[in-house]
């Protein structure tokens, strides 16, 4: 308990009513999850975040109060900055839209929360400012159905090597919110992260890879307690920005295949519901479905303002196969489930989406796995002797490629669309990054860490393997060339130190790129084929200052 006592010391026990953990913050949401391996306390499923800390009373007051009278009061919130600099090509993700290209780039957020009864307002703006340099990306192979197949991705998705041209920066609300509750739900509207699914680095539809995207949102702030166990709930509204860079760094290549979806907004509707059994302690199960369409294309219609209620099949809506009557939406439904199984403080959990809804129930029953993506994770802490120190081994798989149904659904062996993508409508993406999994279009990661934990002090190392665009190579047949898979491979060290009212955070990445952008190395022949090599290094350090008396 003494992490919970640390992290509640610091947030404040007046603040509780209304106040949140941003989606993905720095050290403290990792830790909290934690903690619930270890006590009962904590009952959030983690599906839904970001994450109320009401539900622990053993507090103690700690952030500056402006005014503490008995109606309303003010609190400052924790300072976050984030610097980061990257070597040599793009790398990294889920970071409130700091961009994955190489350079030096910074984030910082501060704020205000504000408290009068049962309606609070959060004024928490942040600033991205970023070098943007360019790098050796994709440079064309010669080939035009081979480039315009790498280009076809791009068009119906949005994830460009570079944001513009020079020096990147952007200011937005982040994490603000005006919210008024109701015992265990409240109604808000506001401009934030949502972090849906029980992923710790990736979400398949909604995580922090992308900054905070304005909504108007029902559901609850902390579970809510029947007889049957504890639901969670959320429906939202909201915007998505749809600004195209162009995708490359090459201004011929772009002239000759950039066809992007149209450059308009979208409306964005999302539902998540999740349930915590009465009698089957540390079970989680649930299920979101998330549809979007252009702003200009929203009727006035119940189903077109919540489409989330719109039939699940192509022919339940008078669709045909090929979607020309969806009225421009495009819709992703995931289900996820977490065990958490407190005597051996364990938990294992997964997510698993599809994006393309099936054209009737008999369709998605021969091809269960057609436009399908997953993610699979554990987390494990051991006892270190009698000392207040934990050991933590944690993993998670994120995969994106198309599955092995794309021989039998399309013409040829190319395959179809990826994750985060769409031909119509594009992926579900804001200001040019997936506002799920950030890791790349078409793309798998596993992620292995090994650290010592002590209070809210961390030291440990992690292992990443990153298959970078394998349906892209997969649909242009380079298996049967020699060009082998572009295959990332990084070691990190980590290092979480907190001195009083400052916590820092920080990774070191060596990445190492095996077969770079599918090249091949000019020493390289068909009898004795060699890729091109690249390595480089990421590094990055948080530092969170809490405000206290």
């Amino acid at each position: 308990m003494r992490v919970l006592f640390l992290i509640f010391f610091f947030f404040g026990f007046h603040s509780l009513v209304a106040q949140v953990i941003p989606s993905g913050f720095p050290v403290l949401e990792e830790r909290i999850r934690l903690e619930q391996l270890k006590t009962d306390s904590i009952t959030d499923s983690f599906f839904l975040r970001p994450l109320s800390i009401e539900h622990i009373k053993r507090l103690s007051e700690s952030q500056i109060i402006l005014d503490s009278n008995r109606n309303h009061k003010i609190t400052f919130l924790p300072t976050l900055a984030s610097f980061r600099l990257t070597s040599k090509r793009s790398y990294g993700y889920g970071d409130y839209g700091l961009i994955p290209t190489p350079g030096i780039q910074g984030f910082i957020s501060a704020g205000l929360h504000y408290q009068w009864k049962e309606l609070g307002i959060t004024f928490y703006p942040d600033l991205v400012s970023a070098q943007n340099s360019s790098y050796q990306g994709f440079g064309g192979t010669g080939n035009i159905n081979i480039d315009r197949a790498r280009f076809g991705y791009w068009n119906i998705g949005d994830n460009p090597e570079r944001y513009g041209q020079g020096n990147y920066s952007r200011l937005s609300l982040g994490q603000s919110k005006i919210s008024y509750g109701f015992k265990s739900f409240e109604i808000s509207l506001a401009n934030q992260n949502l972090w849906w699914g029980p992923g710790q680095f990736n979400s398949l539809t909604f995580s922090n890879s992308a900054p905070g995207f304005p909504m108007i949102s029902f559901g609850t702030r902390k579970p809510a307690k029947t007889f049957l166990g504890n639901f969670e709930v959320q429906m939202f509204s909201g915007v998505l920005n749809s600004t195209r860079h162009p995708p490359t760094q090459s201004d011929s290549l772009n002239n000759l295949y950039f066809r992007p979806t149209r450059e308009k907004d979208r409306y964005v509707n999302g539902l998540t519901v999740s349930y915590n059994p009465k009698w089957v302690k540390g079970l989680y199960f649930g299920a979101t479905r998330t549809v979007q369409t252009f702003t200009d294309s929203i009727g006035t219609g119940f189903i077109d303002i919540l489409p989330v209620f719109w039939g699940v099949t192509k022919i339940s809506v008078g669709s045909d196969l090929i979607g020309e009557s969806d009225k421009g939406r495009s819709q992703q439904i995931t289900i996820f489930g977490r065990y958490v199984h407190r005597p051996s403080r364990s938990e294992i959990y997964f997510e698993l989406g599809r994006r393309d809804h099936a054209y009737n129930w008999r369709d998605y029953i021969l091809s269960p796995e057609h436009a399908r993506a997953y993610i699979f994770g554990f987390n494990k802490l051991l006892k270190i002797g009698n000392s207040e120190s934990d050991f933590l081994l944690r993993a998670e798989i994120t995969h994106q490629q198309e599955s092995v149904n794309r021989y039998m659904r399309y013409l040829g062996l190319g395959g179809g669309a990826s994750w985060h993508t769409n031909g119509s409508i594009g992926g579900i993406t804001h200001h040019g990054q997936p506002t799920g999994v950030g890791v790349g279009t078409g793309s798998n990661i596993q992620t292995i860490e090994f650290s010592k934990l002590d209070g809210l002090n961390k030291v440990g190392l992690f292992f990443e393997r990153l298959d970078n665009n394998i349906d892209f190579y997969y649909k242009v047949q380079y298996q049967y060339t020699e060009r082998k898979p572009w295959i990332d491979l990084s070691l990190g060290f980590l290092y979480d130190k907190q001195f009083n009212n400052l916590l820092l955070s920080s990774k070191l990445q060596l990445i190492h790129a095996r077969n770079y952008q599918w090249q091949l190395d000019p020493a390289s022949t068909p009898e004795f084929p060699k890729g091109e090599n690249l390595t480089s290094v990421m590094a990055q350090v948080s530092a969170i200052y809490f405000w206290k008396r």
